[in-house]
């Protein structure tokens, strides 16, 4: 995204080695921060991730760390302030999901689904504002969230209860961190294509189910970037509690693609 200037700003990003958190941390780098690049398990894409920031003239750091472990997540704001001096804006997008029907689902997988994706995010809600609060300069938290907050989609429900919990968590937690201008806000991805996707489907189906969406494609994870960078941009410093949804139309009612009539 053009024209946003985060020169002299520190951030962290999880799940940032893959995907959107990926394309985020290299977003927020070209815009001028420094930015801490958290990852569990994936080292070497996490050192290109650092490069990549490097190359585009700022300073970043990559740190392993599981966003369930509340220790860990805290550890990761001390880096940013030890290695920075501060922190300024922090993304909550690690995530994790097994797919299974609920009354079939396998309940480590289903826990450990509800412990990254949901407490993950709080965790570093939590770490991320208690930093903001002591600097008493303000800041911006973005949690990655989903249209699975609100869409039903089965053989998900661990994942949507978490997307629908951190939303809500967020909301309030906009209210009430307002008062030391700490804006919170949510964006939405639709289906994007990023390599975690082809846990569940093939490099074929994707393509083929990208085609039936109103705008006739996955997204890609650049583009949830460019909304992450948005709603990270101080020049919005009134735009707090609020939920972007980039989806390409794919929680539109089904009627509404290709000229079908509605139902009923």
């Amino acid at each position: 995204m053009s024209g946003v200037d985060l020169h002299d700003r520190v951030a962290v990003v999880t799940g940032a080695s893959l995907g959107i958190g990926r394309a985020t941390a290299i977003a927020l780098g070209k815009a001028g921060a420094n930015v801490v690049v958290n990852y569990r398990s994936n080292r070497d894409k996490a050192q290109e991730v650092v490069n990549l920031i490097e190359e585009a003239g700022s300073t970043a750091v990559a740190a392993q760390g599981d966003v369930a472990d509340l220790k860990a997540v805290e550890d990761l704001v001390s880096l940013a302030v030890n290695r920075f001096g501060k922190l300024d804006i922090a993304v909550s997008n690690a995530a994790y999901s097994d797919r299974e029907f609920f009354y079939e689902a396998d309940m480590a997988g289903f826990r450990r689904t509800v412990d990254v994706t949901m407490w993950g995010a709080f965790h570093l809600m939590r770490a991320a504002s208690q930093q903001m609060i002591r600097q008493a300069s303000g800041g911006a938290i973005v949690l990655v969230s989903s249209p699975h907050a609100f869409i039903p989609a089965p053989r998900a429900m661990a994942y949507n209860m978490s997307k629908a919990a951190i939303e809500h968590a967020a909301r309030t937690a906009a209210i009430e961190v307002a008062q030391f201008k700490i804006r919170i806000n949510i964006v939405q991805p639709g289906w994007t294509d990023t390599p975690g996707e082809l846990k569940f489907a093939s490099r074929e189906t994707l393509d083929t189910a990208g085609a039936k969406i109103p705008l006739g494609r996955l997204g890609t994870p650049e583009e949830m970037a460019d909304g992450i960078l948005f709603l990270c941009d101080p020049k919005h410093s009134y735009l707090t509690g609020a939920a972007l949804l980039i989806d390409g139309g794919i929680s539109l009612p089904w009627w509404a693609n290709r000229g079908s009539a509605a139902p009923g």
